[in-house]
């Protein structure tokens, strides 16, 4: 996928830049990771997928290291998580009134915090990274955001969430769009999380759309797996029947202290949290637009 947001762009021409953007089609890839290097082919999306193998007789690094892509004339780097062995849980995220204020039941409120905000504007869920922070068994779990917002959206969800402190390694699964993208999009994504990582797993979502009759359907499919469904009253919340064993919340402290109960949250983390003020909202600096 191509961008080029120049740095003295508008939020409104870096967002229309963003979804204008060509992809490369069929693209030679170079992938670098650690010690390893793959070669792949990008997709019609102009996304590509690689699995990477550490070399044999040994492991990749834990923690935190930078990938790199290059094709011909152009190259990015990524940060990506090792997750150890002790991982203990893996959460599921949504992204869109969850974790940020985009307003999807309100349309007019929806199309400007599409257009007009950016990394550095938008505005953020009180409480959610505290929450996210605080998540946690014998060590810290992997988190996954699966969120509807486009792929060209990539730069300006993972500034989003640097900017706002949430946990570092999130894994970001954005939506490609396109005619056949509108529906059905999150299941296929979170089935395969759940495959390949066989974890005790937590949800965490909205009631502005479907997160409540998706994240059920994963519950049943995969029994015994989902240990908790956290979904933040977005709207559309009247219906107790979409909720069924979920813990429907307006505050993050409740889900934070529910979570506390079933073991998959720290106490002395959650009260800590919420006994300071949440963190100022960082300044942005002038024609020094988040990417």
């Amino acid at each position: 996928m191509k961008e080029a947001p120049s740095e003295s762009s508008t939020a409104l021409s870096r967002n229309l830049r963003r979804l204008a953007a060509p992809n490369w089609v069929g693209a030679q890839v170079t992938v670098r990771f650690q010690d390893v290097t793959a070669l792949v082919t990008s997709r019609d999306d102009g996304g590509f997928e690689v699995n990477l193998m550490p070399p044999e007789g040994q492991r990749f690094k834990v923690g935190a290291s930078e990938a790199q892509a290059s094709v011909e004339g152009a190259s990015t780097t990524a940060r990506v998580e090792v997750m150890p062995e002790s991982t203990p849980l893996l959460v599921v995220s949504d992204f869109d009134d969850t974790l940020a204020l985009t307003h999807v039941t309100k349309p007019a409120k929806l199309v400007q915090s599409a257009l007009l905000k950016d990394s550095d504007s938008q505005e953020v869920v009180q409480g959610m990274a505290g929450f996210y922070k605080c998540l946690r068994g014998a060590s810290p779990p992997s988190f996954a955001l699966v969120s509807g917002s486009p792929i060209q959206y990539l730069p300006r969800v993972r500034g989003f969430l640097e900017r706002h402190e949430f946990p570092a390694g999130f894994g970001v699964y954005l939506r490609d769009l396109g005619p056949g993208s509108l529906s059905g999009y999150k299941q296929p994504i979170i089935r395969r999380l759940l495959m390949q990582f066989p974890l005790p797993v937590v949800l965490v979502g909205d009631s502005g759309e479907k997160d409540p009759e998706i994240y059920a359907q994963i519950r049943e499919e995969f029994p015994g797996r989902v240990k908790a469904i956290y979904i933040r009253d977005a709207g559309r919340s009247d219906d107790a029947k979409r909720f069924p064993g979920m813990v429907l919340f307006k505050d993050a402290k409740e889900a934070a202290d529910h979570a506390v109960g079933l073991g998959l949250a720290d106490a002395s983390c959650v009260t800590s949290a919420w006994a300071r003020p949440p963190p100022a909202t960082p300044p942005v600096s002038a024609g020094k637009p988040a990417p």
